[in-house]
């Protein structure tokens, strides 16, 4: 009864207003296009555009706005030019700017930078017009790449790293961007016809007004990569697809020094190593990666996490092997960015479970592949890795089969198997998946999944189905989770165990006349997200919270503000220990109050905070996250973050205290390719101090030089008596990729 009358009460205000959201449009019938032009010369890419090729390739129709205002054409112009030869495919794009170079907002040199800092523009393909599926490059003002994979407008490959070339000039009248992109680095189909139309769009971001326009306009709640709204670069004559081997061995050098970890422990040791990874893409649909003693010792550093809430804490791959091409194998359900989907998070394949422990901690990977083919109606694909044994853990084998189909117009079944087998036990998953658009606002995603483990004969269910409906006016969703008490998927993540989860929701968008301040307000958007859980071994009631967001105005700068409230009611059937601080079994019932700001995000200083203050189960809890950037220049970013936990009266012992958690990031650069990390974490929780520092030049396209230093001070209860126990690391790593 009480979902039923959830349902409804988010139903009825977003029916009433379908009727009214004319500014949701469909695809146009007939798609805008923009012409390339074959020349035999080679462009010198500079950013410049003074080769005179250039003048013989049409510009681009002009762009449409997006934000702010929807259909209405841009008041900064911006031409797109493409050429292309049998190597290189480019683009010479001029976004003209009132302003000049002045106008220009960027925060850092980050590759894959945040698109809400920068000035960009982005370029989205699809050559196989099949209307699903996106490669997608984007450059800011300084030339910084940004590139990824986009499936469904649902499925992302962020960190994939294309092997192209940008380079940007910026003057009095805005800023040039000319771009190359190899043929090679490109997948487009094997036709018999010599000319190609493919769909393409292009969106611009001018960072000061935050308007984004674009070549083919779509709904501003869509993203650019939903390519069903795309237009067409037309007149193109590709070579047909060739061999494309990409090789990139490395050497790495490390010295390592520990103190007071044990007399097994040497106190210190030099190592060298070799390895490397091979890239085939056999044709246009079908890729072989190849990996032998694989290395991750540039990837970034997990960001800690104190943890309040009775739900894991999900960390992100940043291993760019297992990165590639994950949104094939990556199929999940987890809340969105801007908190609609409820909390629960459910991956049936999850590749942090390979090559790092429990901590995140690396444990040696021997070698291994991965295959993917994809095409518009059939997609599959396998990986198989073996990782090394390490102190008491085994060596272990890994398989991850996946096959998914394309349907209809935009619709999706699949299934994946996966297998830890380690000596004497294997932990098996076998997952069913399911994508459906039922229009251009709605769509279903389901994954049903059985784990077995041989060892104890458990087996175990997960599954998970989602509805949601995304217009320019509304935003309504419905999320159904069941995960039983023995779901083991040791090969994925899920967020919760032994769990019944129900959690709908709305977010309203208001841009109507009634709205104040119109100048500095671009939209009011107020949100309702109840979740309600029981206990799936037994029934019985769990948990329930119902959030409330009456406030939250998106200002016109990027910046929003946003207050809510979230009467929450807990039966804990065992004692729950957030941060060290004991809770009794018992019902318990507490308000939370929330306030969420941040600052314009592309400013030279910027501000986000997420402050929570209430009750907390029997007693009383603050808790704030502030993040604070400087960047003064693109070439010097720096952001602090503080996290801090005030508990009061709480718990079996009515606990009193502070936990804080302190985060230092700097960034700087010379330019995009040579560039100096840091990361420093404190943590008061077990008084541990890490370092990470990083220097890289990528001296040739995706060929890097690294110069790596880790410390590591692991906490003790008494400085006074017992010494701490560090780590230090100082590793040396050269990389270089060939494409054949």
């Amino acid at each position: 009864m009480i979902k039923r009358l959830l349902f409804l009460l988010l139903l009825m205000p977003a029916m009433r207003s379908l009727a009214q959201d004319a500014d949701f449009f469909k695809p146009d019938s007939v798609r805008r296009q923009l012409k390339a032009v074959k020349i035999s010369t080679t462009i010198n890419i500079d950013g410049k555009l003074d080769e005179q090729e250039w003048a013989l390739a049409p510009p681009s129709p002009q762009f449409i706005q997006v934000e702010p205002n929807q259909g209405k054409p841009t008041a900064f112009e911006t031409r797109v030019k493409v050429l292309y030869n049998q190597k290189y495919l480019y683009f010479g794009i001029i976004l003209n700017d009132p302003l000049g170079k002045k106008a220009i907002r960027a925060t850092d040199f980050i590759r894959d930078f945040d698109f809400m800092k920068h000035d960009l523009i982005n370029l989205s393909f699809d050559a196989f017009n099949d209307k699903r599926n996106a490669m997608v490059f984007a450059t800011n003002a300084y030339g910084v790449q940004r590139d990824l994979l986009a499936f469904d407008d649902l499925y992302f490959d962020i960190d994939w790293n294309g092997l192209w070339e940008v380079r940007t000039a910026r003057s009095d009248s805005g800023w040039v961007a000319e771009i190359a992109i190899p043929w090679k680095t490109l997948r487009y189909p094997k036709r018999v016809d010599t000319i190609q139309s493919w769909g393409l769009n292009i969106y611009r971001n001018r960072r000061l007004t935050n308007e984004i326009s674009a070549f083919s306009p779509f709904p501003r709640v869509f993203s650019a990569t939903h390519m069903n709204y795309a237009g067409e670069l037309t007149n193109l004559q590709p070579p047909p697809p060739a061999t494309n081997i990409r090789v990139q061995p490395y050497i790495l050098t490390s010295y390592d020094h520990y103190s007071n970890l044990g007399a097994d422990v040497k106190p210190q040791s030099t190592h060298f190593k070799a390895g490397g990874d091979l890239k085939w893409a056999i044709n246009s649909n079908a890729i072989l990666d190849l990996t032998a003693h694989t290395d991750f010792a540039q990837a970034d550093a997990d960001l800690q996490v104190n943890n309040i809430t009775r739900f894991s804490v999900f960390f992100p791959e940043k291993r760019q092997f297992f990165l590639e091409n994950a949104s094939l194998f990556g199929v999940g359900v987890s809340q969105f960015a801007d908190g609609s989907g409820g909390a629960m998070r459910y991956q049936p394949f999850f590749s942090r479970n390979i090559g790092l422990d429990d901590n995140g901690n690396p444990i040696p990977i021997v070698g291994g592949g991965r295959f993917v083919y994809r095409s518009s109606n059939l997609n599959y694909g396998a990986i198989v890795m073996r990782q090394g044994g390490d102190n008491d853990l085994p060596g272990t084998n890994f398989f991850v089969g996946r096959v998914s189909e394309n349907f209809g117009s935009q619709n999706r079944i699949g299934a994946l198997v996966s297998v830890k087998n380690q000596p004497g036990v294997s932990n098996v998953e076998s997952t069913v998946d399911g994508f459906f658009r039922l229009g251009e606002s709605q769509s279903i995603n389901a994954i049903l999944t059985q784990s077995t483990t041989t060892n104890t004969g458990k087996k175990g269910f997960g599954g998970v189905m989602q509805y949601i409906n995304s217009t320019n006016q509304y935003k309504i969703w419905w999320t159904e989770s069941l995960i039983t008490k023995d779901f083991d998927p040791q090969l994925g993540f899920v967020s919760r165990k032994d769990i019944i989860g129900t959690t709908p929701g709305m977010n309203y968008y208001y841009r109507g006349g009634l709205l104040p301040f119109k100048s500095l307000i671009r939209a009011f958007e107020p949100g309702i997200l109840p979740e309600l859980y029981y206990t799936a071994s037994t029934g019985k009631f769990a948990e329930m919270s119902l959030a409330f967001y009456p406030i939250w105005f998106n200002l016109q700068s990027g910046a929003y503000l946003g207050y809510g409230f979230t009467p929450t009611r807990q039966h804990l059937t065992e004692v729950f220990a957030p941060l060290d601080v004991n809770i009794a079994p018992g019902d318990y019932n507490y308000t939370v109050h929330n306030i969420l700001l941040s600052t314009d995000p592309s400013k030279i200083i910027n501000l986000m905070l997420d402050w929570k203050t209430g009750t907390y189960f029997n007693g009383h809890l603050t808790s704030a996250d502030w993040k604070l950037q400087f960047a003064p220049i693109p070439h010097i970013s720096l952001l602090g973050e503080f996290n801090q936990n005030h508990f009061t009266g709480v718990g079996e012992q009515k606990v009193n205290k502070n936990v804080n958690l302190y985060i230092l990031q700097g960034r700087f650069a010379l330019n995009p390719r040579v560039q100096l990390t840091g990361i420093y974490q404190k943590n008061s929780f077990d008084n541990a101090d890490n370092y990470n520092i990083r220097l890289s030049w990528e001296f040739s396209p995706l060929s890097y030089v690294y110069l790596i230093y880790n410390r590591g001070v692991a906490g003790v209860a008494n400085t006074l008596t017992v010494h701490p126990q560090t780590e230090d690391h100082l590793i040396a790593k050269i990389s270089y990729l060939q494409q054949f």
